[in-house]
This record gives structure tokens, C-alpha cells and sequence, in this order.
């Protein structure tokens, strides 16, 4: 297949605000040893990527400075030692950086097929968030049919892709949001809604286990929200942070009260995460999660589809924190 030379992508010109991407021409990559180079279709948006953009995400040496940590679209070259994808394979994957453009390189254990029936926006609107969910909730926390959940950020991209996975697994969940109107969304997804605004999450999440507490909770707010967090857990109860809105640093831990619960305290980025770590999560989710996706359940909660090209936009419609879902950049039209 004969490719373009250039490419159109979008740079971080400066650490920043929105205004800070800007789109420009960049060489057409070509796939070294295991990666697959697909002609990208749609990218997904994601938390990571306003942080990255406003100098505060550490990267790893080796990624691409690019943002875009998901894709779907076709494949239009292959590296030496692929084997499980072919030119013209329709995928979605998570990136080493690099999907804001219309060209991006996977490493072919990081790609999936995209779902039959899917669009390219659905698909590209899965594997950050399902690849995070799973690794977090399901690998390390061990959620499993029965548990109850509490899930912060109820309507992010996290949020609402946790809320579908535990309706269609048979966990419980109760998830946090600022607004009636979310907490709405939050029901309409199978979720308890907390309005943190108006009640203090803890007791009701106390109020409404009996006393009991979760088994787990995924916490996307850090340091903030760690004492209400230890309150809200039952005993042997798993805390799992996986973002920083409310701060890194927790101030007056009760460590006793963390120890009479034995509660377990973790967390990831999956960024920081190896090739082989993101290879298993990828097979985990394609044996236990894709055949959902191909029954026609667990879709990803779809905001906004914004142009490539309008990618500032699309950042401040998730710094804003208005949207419900995930939001997404439509490439194959540029």
C-alpha cells in the first residue's frame, strides 16, 4: 500500500492551556519489529492527555510526545515478527503516545479488533478507559460478581466505563458526581448516585451498606478524598487511586483506622505500566469483555465527536467537566 510522506498530527507547542495544541505536518511513521501503523479514524480524548498538555504528566523516555492514548482504524502496514494482524484489519488499541494524528504506530499486543457493529468512534472510545478499569478494578482490587463499589468521577470516561462493566458483571455500584443532572446519568447507568455537593459521600455510602462499607473503590480524586475514602471501606476493603484531582499528598491519615479495616491501599498509571503488563490486560479484556462488546453491551457512553483539527476544543470540554462519557476526535476526514 502506497503512503503518504506527511501527515497532519497535533503538538503540544508549550506547556499550557488548550490554546497550546496546534495542528502541524509531521513525517508518516513506519512500523519497526512488533508494531502495527494504522490510518487512524478516530482518536479518544482522555484525562492524561490535559495533563501531559499542561507539563505535568511524567513520561517515560520512550513514548511519543504526541498526545492520544487510543485509536481505531485500519491497518496500513505491519513490522517484522506481527502475526496476528494484516493489512486492512479494521482496530482499536492503546498507544505509546501519538494518536492525535492520522497516522499511529501500536505495538500489536496493545491492539483489539474492533468490535463487529461498532463505529470507529466507539472503538477508539474504549481502550484507555476499559484498559484502566480492568487493571485496576478487576486485576488489582479483584472486583468480582457480588462486591459492592464506590466509583469518583461517576460520569468521567473512567467513571461511566465502570459503571457498565459492574451492571453487566453483577457488581454493585455506587459512584460519586456534582450535579442532579449527572447523578441522573449515573442511575440511567445502573450506578447509586451520590451528589457530593450535598451529602457527604461517606455516610452515605455507610447509610446505604448498613453500616458495612464497599469492598472496593476506584478514586480518581487522591489525597482529598483519602479520609472519607478509609471511612467508606469495609473491612479488608481494597482503595485503589488512579488520579490526582484532589492533590498527591494526604495530610492526617488515621493510620490506625486504615489497620483496624486492613484495608489495602494501591494504585497504577498505565503509563508506567510494561509491554508485557499491557499485553496481559489486552488478552484479559479481548477473552473476557470483547465478546460483551460483540453482544451489543458495554458501549462506551459517547459526549462529543470534535474534528481533529479542533482538538483545543475538545480539551476544554474536559476541563470544563461538563461532559458525560467519553470524548472523541473524528480523523478520517481532515
Amino acid at each position: 500500500m502506497l503512503l503518504p510522506e506527511f501527515m497532519n498530527e497535533i503538538e503540544i507547542t508549550a506547556p499550557g492551556g488548550p490554546e497550546m495544541l496546534k495542528l502541524r505536518k509531521s513525517p508518516v511513521p513506519q512500523p519497526k519489529a512488533g508494531e502495527i501503523l494504522v490510518k487512524v479514524e478516530a482518536a479518544g480524548v482522555n484525562r492524561p492527555d490535559v495533563i501531559q498538555r499542561q507539563g505535568h504528566y511524567p513520561m517515560p523516555p520512550d513514548v511519543n510526545p504526541i498526545p492520544g492514548l487510543e485509536v481505531a482504524g485500519t491497518v496500513v502496514a505491519v513490522g517484522d515478527d506481527v502475526t496476528d494482524y494484516r493489512i486492512g484489519d479494521r482496530v482499536c488499541g492503546l498507544t505509546n503516545g501519538g494518536g492525535y494524528a492520522e497516522y499511529c504506530l501500536l505495538p500489536a499486543t496493545q491492539a483489539l479488533p474492533v468490535p463487529a457493529g461498532m463505529t470507529a468512534v466507539e472503538a477508539a472510545a474504549i481502550p484507555e478507559t476499559f484498559f484502566t478499569v480492568w487493571a485496576n478494578l478487576f486485576q488489582m482490587a479483584g472486583a468480582k460478581r457480588g462486591d459492592t463499589v464506590l466509583i469518583h468521577g461517576g460520569t468521567s470516561g473512567i467513571g461511566t466505563t465502570a459503571l457498565i462493566l459492574c451492571k453487566e458483571l453483577g457488581i454493585e455500584a455506587f459512584a460519586t458526581a456534582g450535579s442532579e443532572q449527572k447523578c441522573e446519568a449515573i442511575a440511567a447507568l445502573g450506578g447509586k448516585p451520590i451528589n457530593y455537593r450535598s451529602s457527604d459521600f461517606a455516610a452515605e455510602v455507610l447509610a446505604q451498606t448498613g453500616g458495612r462499607g464497599v469492598d472496593i473503590i476506584l478514586d480518581i480524586m487522591g489525597g482529598s478524598y483519602i479520609k472519607g475514602n478509609l471511612k467508606a471501606l469495609a473491612r479488608d476493603g481494597r482503595l485503589v487511586v488512579i488520579g490526582f484531582l484532589g492533590g498527591t499528598v494526604a495530610d492526617g491519615v488515621d493510620l490506625q483506622a486504615m489497620a483496624l479495616k486492613r484495608a489495602t491501599i494501591t494504585g497504577s498509571t498505565m503509563r508506567a505500566r510494561t509491554a508485557p503488563e499491557k499485553a496481559q490486560i489486552a488478552a484479559e479484556l479481548r477473552a473476557q469483555v470483547w465478546p460483551l462488546l460483540e453482544a451489543g453491551k458495554c458501549r462506551p457512553i459517547i459526549h462529543h465527536v470534535f474534528p481533529l483539527a479542533d482538538a483545543s476544543l475538545a480539551h476544554a470540554v474536559m476541563e470544563s467537566g461538563d461532559h458525560v462519557g467519553k470524548i472523541v476526535l473524528r480523523v478520517d476526514d481532515e
